[in-house]
């Protein structure tokens, strides 16, 4: 059986060349054409000896997860779906800008947190990704960003990836054991080499993982808040119901110690008569008080049956400037990609929903209980 060395971490890397016999120098090699070079052709890998490419050849492979479907926007922004097997499918988009380039992956099939404005969410969980499924998603775009850019005329694209963040599909917090090994390769110098502070987790705030987190891999922390008071947020996200406000923010502090950034994001979805109103732009103003944070606010994608609306362009000017007046730094994301459903809670794709609550909703309606 052949080791896909997109499955390995640095020491796993160490272990396989051990294994062969061969020297430890040969795996920081190898280490980097995969990584540095996302080359997937053993006998390209010039400097190895040859011996030891032709015993890659029978002990080693590079899969990362099957191409579905590769969509392009009209911004730029691009969208693959790629195969997880048993009918499952995840999302990854690559956003460019003028100054960088952002790799959005997911860390789950599908979603457990149901976040009501999610329509991931409504998609259902099935099943954590591997190490591999998650780095191979950035192994695989960062190598079709550059082979693109080949084909474009651009002899050495260099990086086209300089930030990642792991907003996809997915709780990443509830995928922890596969989800360090992903990130410490992204900043392994002999991988990806990224600093710290532009790989982004994204989480809806799992207390004790953002306290686990800060002592195993710190990198710069988003979390997703869209409400300044338990009631509402616990409307809007159940996990609030197991992890309030209070426990939230204080983990929030905590990480700040670690954190590579000074500040924490809070991702803020603005939803039309919910979250968007004087009293609640207020309420956010007292409930991050003096933590050292940054506000995004994000414009809702809507999607089939989502029961909210997008709060107005002049609500959200107004939201954001009230909050800058406060002295909290407010943004306002742009919408990238949701011409191909690329946009952020837009990222559904072809999962099969295997809850057990809805698993339970369907024996009731065939029962009869439900109309």
């Amino acid at each position: 059986m052949t080791a896909n060395l997109l499955e390995l971490d640095a020491q796993g890397f160490a272990d396989f060349v051990s294994g062969l016999g061969e020297k430890p120098f040969r795996a920081r090699q190898l280490l980097r054409w995969l990584h540095q070079r996302c080359e997937a052709d053993f006998s390209a890998m010039s400097d190895l000896a040859r011996e030891f490419r032709q015993r890659l050849e029978t002990t080693a492979c590079i899969t990362p997860p099957a191409v579905i479907s590769d969509s392009l926007a009209a911004d730029g922004t691009r969208k693959w779906l790629l195969q997880v097997g048993t009918g499952n499918a995840i999302e990854s988009v690559f956003i460019p800008e003028a100054d960088r380039g952002t790799l959005c992956i997911s860390t789950q099939a599908g979603c457990a947190m149901d976040c009501a404005f999610c329509s991931t969410g409504k998609q259902g969980f099935n099943r954590n990704l591997s190490m591999g499924e998650i780095i191979g998603q950035l192994w695989w775009a960062e190598r079709s960003l550059r082979a693109d850019a080949r084909a474009a005329g651009i002899a050495d694209p260099g990086r086209m990836i300089s930030n990642v963040v792991l907003m996809g599909m997915g709780e990443p917090l509830l995928n922890f054991d596969n989800v360090v090994p992903a990130l410490r390769l992204m900043l392994d110098d002999n991988a990806y080499g990224l600093s710290r502070r532009r790989v982004t987790v994204s989480t809806s705030g799992i207390v004790p993982l953002i306290d686990r987190l800060a002592e195993e891999c710190p990198v710069s922390l988003a979390v997703s808040l869209h409400a300044a008071n338990d009631e509402l947020r616990d409307r809007l996200m159940p996990i609030n119901r197991k992890y309030p406000l209070a426990q939230l923010l204080a983990a929030c502090r905590r990480y700040l110690r670690r954190a590579p950034r000074e500040w924490i994001m809070f991702e803020y979805v603005m939803l039309a008569g919910v979250n968007d109103r004087a009293e609640d732009v207020q309420a956010l103003i007292e409930c991050v008080g003096d933590l050292p944070c940054k506000i995004n606010l994000i414009p809702f994608n809507p999607f089939p049956q989502a029961g909210f609306k997008r709060s107005s362009r002049e609500t959200i000017r107004a939201f954001a400037e009230r909050l800058n007046a406060a002295g909290i730094i407010a943004t306002t994301r742009r919408t990238r990609g949701d011409d191909i459903d690329a946009a952020c809670g837009q990222l559904a794709g072809q999962i099969q929903d295997r809850t057990r609550r809805d698993a339970r909703l369907a024996r009731r309606e065939a029962a009869g209980v439900m109309s």
